[in-house]
């Protein structure tokens, strides 16, 4: 699903990601640890083909990017720290609007409404609503299209114990064993994220530091990254 091979990415003259390199198959999680500045959303817009790397090789879904980046956007589902909504929009119009880009009908969008609990509010600018409501109709924008693969930033930001539990079967590894999700999730909670891990990325200054299977993976080893 990927493959990434000496990815290098700068701002100006500092290397944002430096000789990044790993391999994630159909079905697995990877998670990215890293302080804040470390490089992991970079790696994620990168991934979306938000950004285009400065050189290595980054394979995505079987495609190269940047040069074949048309045939990746449809297929990948991105929910980053900024919800890629329209404020001034309602959530349903905004869903409507995301699914006549990506073909999807005006059932899936209230299916994903009632999923995240937004039905009674859906009608409202989002402007007048919570963070955490905004984070709602967000993760409903990326899973629109059941993507085949997931790049999240911090997904639980500002969702409260109910509010996670109304997302987990959204952006949780999926339940279908014939279908499981694929995943790279930034974390900065070391419990949380190697329990839904299958390969652990720790990042420090754009450097990969920590490359490894999570079950190879303390707790520990997580937290020298912040240090």
């Amino acid at each position: 699903m990927i493959e990434l091979e000496g990815l290098v990415r700068r701002y100006g003259e500092r290397e944002a990601l430096s000789d990044v390199s790993l391999s994630l198959h159909a079905g697995q999680t990877l998670v990215v640890f890293g302080p804040n500045g470390a490089g992991k959303t970079t790696l994620l817009r990168i991934l979306s083909t938000l950004l285009r790397p400065h050189s290595g090789g980054v394979t995505v879904l079987g495609y190269s990017l940047p040069d074949e980046a048309w045939a990746v956007r449809g297929r990948v589902g991105l929910l980053g720290h900024e919800p890629l909504l329209y404020r001034e929009l309602t959530a349903r119009e905004n869903l409507r609007f995301h699914a006549r880009l990506h073909g999807v009908g005006e059932e899936r969008v209230e299916e994903l409404l009632a999923a995240v609990a937004l039905t009674d509010r859906a009608d409202e600018p989002l402007k007048t609503l919570s963070r955490g409501m905004v984070q709602r109709a967000a993760v409903a924008r990326a899973t629109l299209h059941d993507p085949e693969l997931l790049l999240l930033d911090e997904p639980r930001a500002n969702l409260d114990p109910a509010a996670r539990e109304l997302v987990e079967p959204l952006i949780g590894p999926g339940t279908d064993p014939a279908r499981p999700r694929t995943r790279v999730i930034s974390s900065h909670d070391p419990a949380g994220g190697l329990a839904e891990a299958d390969l652990v990325l720790g990042l420090r200054g754009g450097v990969p530091v920590l490359l490894s299977e999570a079950a190879d993976v303390s707790r520990a080893q997580i937290a020298e990254l912040y240090r």
